[in-house]
């Protein structure tokens, strides 16, 4: 398969994965089950009124992390920060609790910040550095270089390691990805040893929520009990709880893996900003193949 329908792939995978699972945000599986039966098509609507095809924060703040590494792909934290209080001050209608706090008391010292929210609020273990990572993956060919970039957008809002730990098996799995390595493959290698190790085959025995673990839990499991992208996605969405994060998540992966050509064109035309996704996988292209040198 050609790089360019990968990385093509794994940015509309996001985007896919958001807008269908956007429907179901915040509903339960049985509401989903009663109110849609079985959710398939990009129809909008749910908690943030959605119109067919329209991404959320998670889409948006990809974006956010693919901007900022265009600009300035060997020191990126500025621009990248800098995209974040953009988006922040454009009003989205859904901002993560975690992120809203940070964008909201930043000081001008991203890691300072993280780390006061994480004490003021007990916690920063939520889903929303890996929601946004998989740029990361998709522009820095040179291992190091994408684990210190995906640690690095991580920390600046979510000062939990477990939130790190999350985006840089992620990311590590896409790599292996992009360089033709079979799905299951991935996962196995990259969990092994880890809290992730284990059956992926059985549900997990945790909700779908916004903490990074159980989130992540949840990506592994569809992933690896799905035989096509248009499957990831929509299991996702019929999830309900935080579907359109755990989409986007999953959707990242699967279209990496599966490519933007196996993703269903009714949903690929249905996504808003398609034009700017088509734009970004070039930019992607071009970028990442320069720093391998081919």
């Amino acid at each position: 398969m050609l790089l360019s329908n990968r990385i093509k792939g794994g940015f509309y995978g996001v985007a896919v994965g958001d807008a269908l699972g956007g429907t179901t945000e915040f509903m339960t599986r049985q509401e989903v089950k009663q109110t849609y039966g079985w959710l398939s098509e990009m129809v909008g609507g749910g908690v943030w009124r959605l119109a067919p095809g329209e991404v959320t924060d998670d889409t948006q703040m990809t974006l956010c992390v693919a901007e900022g590494i265009l600009s300035h792909p060997g020191y990126p934290e500025d621009p990248i920060g800098k995209q974040f209080l953009q988006w922040f001050a454009s009003k989205p209608k859904d901002v993560g609790m975690i992120i809203r706090a940070v964008l909201a008391s930043y000081n001008g010292d991203w890691y300072g910040t993280a780390k006061l929210v994480h004490e003021q609020m007990g916690q920063s273990a939520g889903n929303g550095s890996l929601m946004r990572c998989l740029p990361v993956a998709l522009a820095y060919a040179k291992s190091a270089e994408m684990e210190r970039v995906t640690r690095l957008q991580s920390e600046m809002t979510h000062y939990d390691e477990l939130c790190a730990e999350a985006c840089l098996l992620y990311n590590r799995m896409a790599r292996r990805l992009l360089h033709e390595e079979p799905l299951l493959a991935s996962i196995h290698a990259e969990t092994s040893g880890t809290m992730y190790e284990g059956d992926l085959g059985a549900e997990p025995d945790c909700p779908a929520s916004g903490f990074v673990v159980h989130t992540f839990r949840w990506v592994l499991h569809l992933l690896a009990t799905s035989g096509t992208f248009e499957e990831v996605v929509q299991k996702a969405a019929n999830l309900g709880n935080d579907s359109d994060t755990i989409g986007a998540i999953a959707g990242g992966l699967a279209g990496v893996h599966y490519g933007f050509e196996a993703i269903p064109v009714r949903y690929s035309k249905a996504i808003l900003i398609k034009d700017e996704l088509d734009r970004l996988s070039e930019r992607f292209m071009a970028l990442y193949t320069r720093v391998e040198g081919k």
